[in-house]
């Protein structure tokens, strides 16, 4: 219990970067819907080309993230040759890329649909390299159990880039309208969209500067026969993660390539809209991935681990189906984050929400094959996922548009996670509390029900006061039989340590 206690605090600094940040990140989408109407595409522009470097990304990590995790917790290897060694391959590999696709633009900007834009794949080549790069000294304050810089770092980019969007967007346009000629020094009216981009990149930059601590004070030392090994263990990691992001993100590349025309970018923009309400799923994943995969790690020769990870994996369940009845119950108000003419979209966000809640599971799942040094077990089952995905998306978005991306993840996430469990089951069994968590999936599922088909015509203070009622009853349940109060940090103490327990 101490363990999960570390892995708990952990998860709220790292969660706390990843929930704020995400919550400030929305002040964008409003930003955005309402500057780019549906019909101009603009955010669909905005979706597509995130879409591409959310791939890139995964691409030049390669895997690297949870190598070093892997070799720095052994005790054969010396963690400051990991760390110089994972460095330098990642930051080669960014590097190349840059390179290349700078040479290559034109091209590579027409193939992806920008002939008339190249710099925005330009300007988003620069910046995924530098995030790929970033990755690893913020993987080594993980690993060193830093999350207050790794929190501070995280708010400074979300923080002044939407500063810096707010200056763009917002009051840059009137004032360039009346001052055409001193304002248009820093601003000009034709680059539209691309200012998201371009805003992307000059905080990127300038968080890299504030890890030259983590970058300097050591001798770099490459050592090839690690590199080997690692490299062993990680491209097994690289396949798992591809399959993965096209879990996430081949909807919004496969999108605009079969719904041709203007109105597949506009259809697009509203899916891309709806899914940023869906990501408090993403926020939650996150931040229990960055607490959890170093905790594994560190445990991983511990007799008691798979009690440990079966305990885990329903409190994940537990607070993951809250947060979904929560954002449910709660629609009425949270819609407004987008403008209201991307409304429409809103019918896919419990589908997506739901596929998040099982890549959670999927990822929670996934630590047998790693702790084995088997992770091409992990390739195998995002693969298959990502094959369902691409058979949904490609046979029925020309027919049914974006709900097909919708369900088309949920597919994907569904076979990733049971493929996971059950050859998991036979190769490295763990008693998970099955019992225990489908009662709490049909309570959840209860009352979505309860909240969907409450009458339209009812005031919304009614339908939000019924949902709230249904939200602590969940609440109530989790602390009457998982979580009794007086076993609370903080609030424990107020609660009699002979409290009757379950």
């Amino acid at each position: 219990m101490a363990e999960l206690k570390s892995v708990a605090k952990d998860t709220a600094i790292y969660g706390l970067s990843s929930i704020i940040g995400r919550f400030l990140n929305y002040l964008l989408v409003p930003l955005y819907t309402a500057k780019m109407s549906v019909e101009s595409g603009g955010y669909g522009i905005v979706t597509n080309i995130y879409a591409y470097v959310a791939l890139a990304m995964v691409l030049l990590t390669f895997g690297m993230e949870t190598t070093l995790f892997r070799f720095a917790n052994k005790t054969d290897e010396n963690p400051h040759t990991v760390y110089s060694t994972t460095l330098t391959m990642v930051g080669s590999v960014a590097l190349l890329f840059t390179l290349l696709v700078l040479i290559f633009l034109t091209p590579i900007a027409s193939a992806m649909g920008y002939a008339d834009h190249p710099e925005y794949v330009g300007i988003m080549a620069a910046c995924v390299a530098l995030d790929a790069f970033q990755a690893i000294p913020f993987a080594w304050l993980r690993y060193q159990h830093r999350p207050v810089k790794f929190f501070a770092l995280k708010m400074l980019f979300i923080v002044l880039n939407i500063a810096l969007n707010i200056l763009y967007f917002v009051i840059l346009p009137p004032l360039y309208a009346r001052h055409p000629d001193t304002i248009g020094l820093i601003y000009d009216p034709t680059v539209g969209p691309g200012y998201a981009f371009i805003l992307n990149l000059v905080c990127t930059g300038l968080v890299t500067f504030f890890f030259i601590p983590e970058l300097t004070g050591f001798k770099y030392r490459f050592d090839t026969g690690l590199m080997r090994r690692m490299w062993k263990y990680s491209w097994p990691i690289l396949l798992l993660g591809i399959a993965g992001i096209l879990n996430q993100t081949a909807d919004k590349i496969i999108f605009p390539l079969v719904y041709h025309g203007p109105e597949g970018k506009s259809e697009l923009a509203v899916y891309g809209a709806c899914v940023k309400i869906a990501m408090i799923m993403a926020m939650i994943t996150q931040a229990f991935r960055y607490a959890y995969e170093p905790f594994v790690f560190g445990k991983a020769k511990d007799k008691n681990s798979g009690e440990t990870y079966a305990t885990a994996m329903k409190f994940f369940i537990i607070f993951t189906l809250l947060a979904f009845l929560c954002v449910i119950g709660y629609m009425d108000l949270l819609k407004y984050i987008i403008a209201p003419d991307y409304w429409p979209g809103l019918r896919v966000v419990p589908i997506v929400m739901a596929a998040e809640i099982m890549m959670g599971v999927y990822f929670n799942l996934s630590f047998w094959y790693k702790l084995i040094d088997k992770t091409i077990w992990g390739a195998w089952f995002s693969a298959a996922g990502c094959i369902v995905l691409f058979t949904v998306n490609i046979l029925f978005i020309p027919r049914y548009s974006y709900m097909a991306c919708a369900w088309g993840g949920f597919a994907g996430y569904a076979t990733a996670m049971l493929l996971s469990y059950f050859v998991g089951q036979k190769k490295n069994p763990i008693e998970y509390p099955l019992k225990s968590i489908a009662v709490y999936v049909c309570i959840a599922g209860f009352f979505y029900a309860i909240m969907t088909f409450l009458p339209d015509s009812w005031p919304t203070l009614a339908r939000l006061g019924v949902n709230s009622v249904l939200i602590l009853l969940f609440i109530g349940h989790i602390l009457k039989h998982d979580l009794p109060p007086h076993q609370l940090p903080v609030i424990g103490k107020y609660f009699r340590e002979n409290s009757p327990k379950r």
